[in-house]
């Protein structure tokens, strides 16, 4: 008798932990949230679409003049999206709980700021040039100001270069500092007598010339307006045919003398010039040394070769602009991953290409 009792209390307790393993899992399974073909994933909830995926795939990848991916490629570059896209949504997240979310009046002034060189016209053709629409770009502005009032305020307010830390970066660093020829900072106007569509022009006003004739008409009138005292990196910015410098008002960056010295004519103008100055109009050639347009140059600045002290302030804030720049990378490395710790995201875009796996 004492044996049927216990073996009756052994089934009974085998039973009882079946049972709990099948009510366990069917409360795991009900709480799984089922999900349309639309949504890719989810963060705390929220569904993050497929269309934005497409929307973003499409602009890095479909309009590339060049071979389709193919499909595994195509579903990588995707993968790589849905994360951007987690990534963004965690953050946006954020700065809602701490009351950080860019405000329409913060979105509308970036939108009259971008708007402000066109028509509107052309401001739609722009838009509709990348493939948005003025919804999309709102999304995308609000985003970027969001994140940047997250950053600043969690992040950038914690950083602080102090005196001692740009000491020990030169110290270390003297080297760098150490112009071992002179250094010319300059900007440049393009206009090239070469044909192409005005959206490849690459300036806020689309303007393209489109033979010599167009090309030295353009330049010539583009040097009298700088010789009226109009903003050389305004004109840039909306008239010079290089799209590389043309986004950031003409500015080339620092050229070192021997690679001026490479083109003797530009060198020669460069060369007479003071800060702020600009050369008067110079042909500009391709590789097998024909004309194809002109160019107009300014000179921002000059280094003279030597050792730069760390006196000189310009020193100071380039050290503190790198490691200012440095930390805030680690930082937003850090509280990224913090954020994904603490939140539940589902992958579905993962699932479904794991599952598909060899199919």
């Amino acid at each position: 008798m004492q044996h049927s009792y216990r073996a009756f209390r052994k089934y009974s307790q085998h039973l009882a932990i079946v049972l709990l393993s099948v009510v366990s899992m069917a409360a795991i399974d009900g709480c799984k949230h089922s999900h349309g073909p639309d949504v890719i994933a989810t963060v705390n909830g929220h569904p993050i679409q497929r269309a934005e995926m497409e929307t973003l795939y499409q602009n890095n990848v479909g309009q590339q003049q060049q071979a389709p991916p193919s499909s595994d490629q195509a579903a990588i570059v995707r993968l790589n999206i849905v994360r951007q896209l987690i990534d963004e949504e965690i953050l946006m997240q954020r700065a809602a709980k701490l009351n950080l979310t860019a405000t329409n009046d913060e979105v509308d002034a970036k939108i009259n700021e971008i708007k402000a060189p066109y028509t509107q016209d052309q401001f739609n053709k722009r838009l509709a040039e990348k493939h948005l629409t003025l919804d999309d770009l709102k999304r995308e502005i609000r985003r970027a100001k969001t994140e940047e009032k997250l950053f600043n305020k969690e992040l950038n307010s914690k950083i602080n270069v102090t005196d001692a830390d740009i000491s020990s970066y030169y110290n270390s660093h003297k080297a760098e500092f150490n112009l071992l020829e002179p250094q010319y900072h300059l900007a440049q106007i393009v206009v090239t007598s070469v044909p192409a569509a005005p959206q490849q022009a690459g300036n806020l006003q689309n303007s393209k010339a489109g033979n010599d004739a167009e090309a030295r008409k353009k330049i010539e009138t583009l040097h009298n307006r700088l010789e009226s005292g109009e903003d050389f990196g305004l004109l840039a910015s909306n008239f010079s045919e290089r799209p590389d410098t043309a986004s950031n008002g003409g500015d080339m960056g620092f050229a070192s003398e021997s690679q001026l010295r490479s083109d003797p004519q530009i060198y020669a103008a460069i060369g007479k010039l003071k800060a702020g100055q600009i050369t008067d109009v110079l042909p500009v050639y391709d590789n097998a040394h024909r004309q194809v347009g002109y160019a107009i140059y300014k000179l921002i600045d000059k280094e003279e070769a030597g050792q730069r002290e760390l006196s000189d302030p310009r020193v100071q804030q380039a050290i503190r602009q790198q490691l200012s720049d440095a930390r805030s990378q680690l930082l937003k490395n850090a509280y990224l991953e913090m954020l994904r710790d603490q939140a539940h995201v589902e992958n579905f875009y993962a699932e479904e290409i794991f599952q598909n796996a060899g199919k």
